[in-house]
């Protein structure tokens, strides 16, 4: 007599686990999508004369980077922002002017605009 009871307890314990189931999924399914991280940007222009920093936040490098890093972060910048491209002359200049900060060729001379 004890084993048709118990049977029937674990056929409602395992309905109503997937009722809860279904339900927890379904607030799953429907809960608004999370938002995008947000970046925190610089405020402000750029400075009257580049420093090391200013250069290395230009071209997403650390301050200390090689050479040929500098040298490929500043084709992958330059290439989303090629004046040909549709891209800004001033914010080319800046982007060729950080190249030559980091790479030490100036030090950290105005740009031509």
């Amino acid at each position: 007599m004890a084993t048709p009871f118990l049977a029937g307890l674990a056929v409602a314990a395992t309905a109503l686990a997937g009722r809860y189931g279904i339900q927890a999924w379904q607030a799953f399914k429907a809960r608004p999508p999370k938002p995008p991280q947000m970046r925190k940007f610089f405020e402000g222009g750029f400075q009257p004369t580049m420093t090391r920093r200013e250069a290395a936040q230009i071209l997403g490098l650390r301050e200390s980077a090689p050479p040929d890093k500098v040298k490929e972060a500043h084709r992958r910048v330059m290439v989303a922002n090629h004046p040909d491209a549709g891209g800004s002359h001033y914010l080319a200049s800046k982007i060729n002017e950080a190249k030559d900060v980091m790479l030490r060729k100036t030090k950290g001379g105005g740009s031509a605009f």
